[in-house]
């Protein structure tokens, strides 16, 4: 069995630098982790590996210091990984990004099972898992917190939703996104870690994976940020004092006086 895990690097803090011409997130020298969701995605299919073998291959897309992130990866269990990297990738939106990712599992090659985590947590918008599914041609399902059994061409899921839980069973290959109620991810052990540093990550760039130059980056983009701003909430309080009666008249006054 062959699994595609998508991981994304994402920004280790919220103190982040937007680049003022493309409103997008200046990533160089930025402390990072991977997504806290694409954790979630990593651990099952180690588990997955463990129970039933298969080979584990991370996909990312990002700047070149994202490598160093696929390196954690491979700590907690992931057994290749290759990277897209390349100035054409920059700026990206969900669509370019699906359709970027696409060209590099194509390059992987024939998979059983991509596994995404649910969103990323530098955009929550939980499109690229569906959008790369479709851009593959091949079944997705979202929210899935379990995996029940996996077969030779179809896996037994559950799936959260907002009435509960749904039992499916959806056909192999096929793309699924993982919320975190699936598992509790693994902490990477010494000796994984010392061999993590010296795998060989595969670098791939825009001419590696025949992607066209009009769907990639800004260029393919098909929504841009126009701004971005921290939401400024402002409490306006009053502190009453005096005798229990006196607290009570004015909060009276201030109630039928205050303007909703």
């Amino acid at each position: 069995m062959k699994i595609i895990v998508c991981i994304k690097q994402v920004p280790g803090t919220n103190e982040v630098n937007m680049d003022p011409v493309t409103n997008t997130i200046i990533r160089e020298s930025v402390p990072a982790i991977i997504n806290p969701f694409d954790t979630y995605a990593i651990e099952e299919a180690v588990r997955i590996k463990e129970k039933y073998g298969a080979e584990i291959y991370g996909l990312s897309m990002g700047i070149p210091g994202a490598s160093e992130m696929l390196r954690d990866a491979i700590s907690l269990g992931v057994d290749k990984a290759m990277l897209l990297t390349d100035r054409k990738f920059a700026g990206a939106d969900t669509l370019a990004t699906s359709y970027t990712l696409g060209k590099g599992v194509e390059k992987i090659g024939d998979f059983d099972l991509i596994i995404c985590g649910k969103q990323a947590s530098d955009g929550d918008t939980a499109q690229v898992g569906p959008s790369l599914a479709r851009g593959l041609g091949v079944a997705y399902e979202t929210g899935i917190s379990k995996i029940v059994q996996i077969k030779k061409d179809s896996m037994h899921c559950m799936k959260i939703t907002d009435d509960g839980y749904e039992e499916i069973e959806i056909m192999l290959p096929a793309l699924i996104t993982v919320v975190k109620e699936i598992n509790v991810p693994r902490l990477p052990s010494i000796k994984s870690m010392k061999l993590a540093r010296k795998a060989e990550i595969e670098i791939a760039g825009f001419n590696d994976v025949n992607a066209d130059e009009n769907r990639v980056g800004l260029r393919g983009s098909a929504t841009q940020v126009r701004s971005t701003f921290v939401p400024v909430h402002k409490v306006n309080s009053i502190t009453i004092e005096g005798t229990t009666e006196e607290k009570v008249k004015k909060l009276t006054e201030v109630l039928l006086t205050a303007k909703i």
